[in-house]
């Protein structure tokens, strides 16, 4: 096991790797000198690589980033197949269908409260005169929220429809 930091070991191969400057005429003992410490170069690296693949072998890291990878790519699987069914099992049961139709009848039911309080503060206003400009007051106060109500709720239901819609097609993709 080398005990050579990998910062070492790039400043050692950079500084092994550059090449010598040669002159322009060599004479054959040179070349072959040449030769001789490339060879060794070669043989000192290979050493380096055998023992560095020995020891990553050794450690265990190979086999424990394949099982990561595995655990990674298996969980990414199940989720997306969790995914899947339940947005099948949505529009099966019709969830998101029957949650429009619900808010759409809140809706519906608010904007009929609204319309209620509006009679009774009249019908209140007619009968009794003294008091028309407290019920107006009051009738005013309890017609505005309602609304408001109800147009938050159709613009949430409209928002979640396309949120779910959008869901769905992805998940046929």
């Amino acid at each position: 096991m080398s005990n050579i930091s990998s910062e070492e070991n790039i400043a050692y191969a950079q500084a092994t790797a550059t090449t010598p400057t040669i002159p322009t005429t060599m004479n054959p003992g040179q070349v072959a000198q040449n030769i001789k410490d490339i060879a060794r170069k070669i043989r000192v690296e290979s050493a380096r690589m055998r023992d560095t693949v020995r020891v990553i072998h050794e450690s265990g890291a190979i086999e424990e980033l394949s099982d990561a990878i595995k655990e990674a790519t298996i969980a990414a699987r199940d989720t997306s197949i969790e995914i899947s069914e339940t947005a099948r099992v949505l529009k099966e049961r019709g969830i998101i269908r029957d949650t429009a139709s619900v808010v759409d009848e809140t809706a519906r039911n608010a904007i009929e409260t609204a319309e209620t309080v509006k009679v009774i503060s009249k019908e209140a206003r007619d009968s009794a005169p003294e008091t028309a400009a407290a019920i107006a007051t009051a009738s005013g106060t309890a017609q505005e929220p309602a609304r408001d109500g109800a147009e938050r709720t159709n613009e949430a239901a409209k928002d979640s429809i396309e949120k779910a819609k959008g869901k769905l097609k992805k998940s046929k993709k």
